[in-house]
């Protein structure tokens, strides 16, 4: 019988607590509020997933990316993180759309979301993200068989987390939000 999927590969995991130095600021303010949460340090080269799996021998299915949605109805914007497996992609045109209750949802401009969530673009994590802000963390990511790889708040590390601890987020819906 073949092993479990492994999201940890050939990285050498930390407490967060420990390594504060590798977390981005919104993301250190909020280190004890995610009990589990490790980090690693990367080079930032290889902070995309594909690489980064590929590099550090991590398993897909075990990387989640976080990207960030804007949705608009009328002259209001809203805006939501989704939260979905390397292995699948954000149903961003039915389901978050549907959820945000909104006409039009789209990826929000990179330079929107690296200036609202105050994360580097590439390392942008469901930690730390603003209060007002839906976090969407679809269902095969909080079902998880094993911690998650996410990112840091910085293209230069990555973070380890329980699905529980992600589902536990103050903000978090866990629903079918991937395509």
């Amino acid at each position: 019988m073949p092993d479990a999927p492994d999201g940890r590969g050939t990285l050498t995991w930390h407490s967060a607590a420990e390594r504060i130095d590798l977390l981005g600021d919104p993301v250190a303010k909020q280190v004890d509020a995610v009990p589990g949460l490790e980090v690693a340090e990367i080079d930032p080269e290889l902070a995309d997933t594909a690489a980064f799996c590929e590099r550090y021998g991590s398993a897909p299915e075990l990387s989640a990316n976080c990207v960030v949605v804007a949705g608009r109805r009328g002259e209001i914007t809203r805006y939501a993180a989704v939260v979905v497996l390397a292995t699948t992609r954000a149903d961003v045109n039915k389901a978050v759309r549907k959820f945000l209750d909104v006409r039009k949802c789209s990826f929000a401009p990179m330079d929107d979301a690296v200036r609202l969530s105050g994360m580097e673009y590439g390392g942008i994590t469901p930690i730390g993200l603003p209060a007002d802000w839906p976090l969407l963390i679809d269902e095969r990511v909080a079902n998880a068989p094993a911690s998650v790889v996410i990112g840091s708040g910085l293209r230069r590390s990555k973070c380890l987390v329980p699905p529980a601890e992600l589902a536990a987020l103050p903000t978090a819906e866990v629903g079918a939000f991937a395509g």
